[in-house]
């Protein structure tokens, strides 16, 4: 029987939560690094093992962190980030030249292929990779070229937070990064175009033909149609059918189109799922009540998956990078909250039930399927 593997980023630690496939009763692992945050941990699809996990403190700093078996012992690899040239400067907040400054890494994407191979989201907004097992990295710097200097953080910080790899087209990568908006390569990051056409940001960009500088939070795409994306928006779920090049609403009756993750279930690329939130000032549930939505018909029409979960004075969050589903043939569905929840669906959401309860607040979560 199979085994899953949900590995939990957290602000006080990571946790592993293992279960078979009824993915009824779990084991939990952890806290892994105490008191640090960890921003996010991902297993490479090469060699499920092999673990990555990105651990900051802003008294102690950023550090990279490898697991070889799974997570039940850690190494420290290179920590090194360092832009490429003169890094020049981005905007700040109020429109000001700011000079790139290295803060975190918010997202690891490990290679589909390679092990060994791993790419990183950092903030100040840039992309590094590693060949070697995450011991030294490099920028990829030409993303930075992409009007770099026009850029500006969002309410979170500057931050390439979404890695998105093309399993059909292996030098193309997507990537979201706040407040710029996405961008494409089709040579393996030597040359990067923003992919951000059809994108409406009125209140932040009065130029509705503006390249760069919208706030994406999530995007994300099914395997087997790597020319369809999908977007959760500052405001606005969005949908491309040309691989980026332009996106059109599809928010439909969502009772608010603000949120954070979005993801697209493992076997039906039509469906996905999205988590409503009151609204940019307002991180939590319309109403107090906690909704997953889900449409299968890629969009505009939405239907509310609520079994087992709060539906009154519930005032949590849904972080961009804490939903992620499982391959298994009854698809699986994951979700951690601000309040240290994990939820699970066993059966694409038409039910939930919380793996743990009392977490540190939830920043990722990603789930592997182990033979």
């Amino acid at each position: 029987m199979s085994i899953v593997r949900v590995l939990v980023g957290t602000r006080k630690g990571a946790f592993v939560l293992t279960s078979d496939a009824t993915r009824e009763r779990w084991d939990i692992s952890g806290p892994h690094f105490a008191g640090w945050e960890i921003y996010h941990l991902k297993g490479s699809p090469a060699d499920p093992n092999r673990l990555y996990a990105s651990q900051s403190s802003g008294w102690f700093g950023q550090q990279i962190q490898r697991s070889n078996d799974g997570g039940q012992t850690w190494e420290p690899v290179g920590n090194k980030f360092v832009y490429d040239g003169v890094p020049g400067t981005h905007q700040w907040y109020d429109g000001t030249p700011h000079p790139w400054e290295f803060k975190r890494v918010w997202h690891l994407e490990p290679s589909l292929t390679d092990p060994d191979t791993v790419y990183a989201g950092v903030e100040d907004a840039a992309l590094f990779r590693s060949i070697d097992g995450g011991q030294t990295w490099q920028e990829l710097p030409s993303l930075r070229g992409v009007k770099g200097h026009l850029w500006q953080p969002g309410a979170g910080g500057m931050c390439l937070h979404t890695i998105v790899l093309e399993p059909s087209h292996p030098e193309r990568i997507f990537i979201a990064i706040s407040a710029a908006g996405v961008f494409r390569t089709d040579d393996a990051g030597r040359t990067w175009r923003p992919m951000n056409g059809g994108l409406k940001s009125p209140y932040e960009l009065p130029d509705p033909q503006a390249e760069v500088g919208h706030c994406v939070h999530r995007i994300a795409m099914h395997r087997s149609r790597p020319g369809v994306l999908f977007m959760q928006k500052h405001w606005d779920v969005m949908r491309s059918d040309d691989a980026g090049e332009s996106w059109q609403e599809i928010s439909g009756n969502l009772p608010t189109d603000f949120g954070f993750p979005v993801v697209v279930h493992a076997h039906e690329p039509d469906t996905i799922y999205v988590v409503p939130i009151t609204s940019d000032s307002e991180h939590y549930p319309p109403d107090g009540k906690l909704r997953v939505y889900r449409s299968r018909t890629g969009g505009h029409e939405w239907e509310t998956l609520t079994h087992g979960l709060p539906q009154r004075d519930c005032y949590v969050n849904v972080l961009r990078d804490a939903m992620a589903v499982d391959a298994l043939d009854a698809c699986g569905v994951y979700f951690g909250t601000t309040g240290g929840q994990v939820y699970a669906s066993a059966n694409a959401g038409y039910s939930w039930a919380p793996i743990v309860r009392d977490l540190p607040a939830v920043v990722s979560v990603e789930v592997q399927v182990l033979p």
